[in-house]
């Protein structure tokens, strides 16, 4: 289901219009061998935090679980059979920071802030991706 279809309200407007190409651009890439793991969750993690923004700009009355699991969503949308399974690995275990340790509110608390950021190093670091500070500063967006 392409993105701007995701309620009829979303239908027309330009904006979810553009992230259903980037979408589609991303997914093209991919089966193409033109980008990889990470650089592939790197570009999801942009357009979930993008798509989230967009939902929260526009009202719309939607399902709290929906907004929560967008990047898992939108990995499959894009995956196909050369898709690693450890990107799917790692695309689960972020959206299952943002269904379990989230709560109302994190942000403005320094212990909410911290717990999420434990738990998304405790996950690069499964994955080995500790190292690289993009990858966490995107996962960190997307989830805040």
């Amino acid at each position: 289901m392409p993105i701007h279809a995701t309620t009829p309200k979303h239908i027309e407007n330009p904006r979810f219009l553009a992230l259903s190409e980037r979408l589609e651009a991303i997914k093209e890439r991919h089966e193409q061998g033109q980008i990889y793991s990470v650089t592939f969750l790197k570009e999801l993690l942009d357009l979930a935090r993008d798509l989230l923004l967009a939902e929260k700009d526009t009202p719309v009355e939607k399902d709290e679980d929906r907004g929560k699991a967008a990047l898992t969503e939108l990995f499959t949308e894009v995956r196909n059979d050369q898709t690693p399974k450890m990107v799917e690995r790692i695309v689960n275990d972020i959206d299952e920071i943002v269904r379990l340790v989230r709560f109302p509110a994190w942000q403005q608390t320094s212990a909410g802030e911290r717990e999420v950021k434990q738990a998304l190093q405790k996950t690069l670091f499964k994955y080995a991706l500790h190292p690289d500070k993009e990858l966490f500063g995107k996962d960190y967006e997307y989830i805040r």
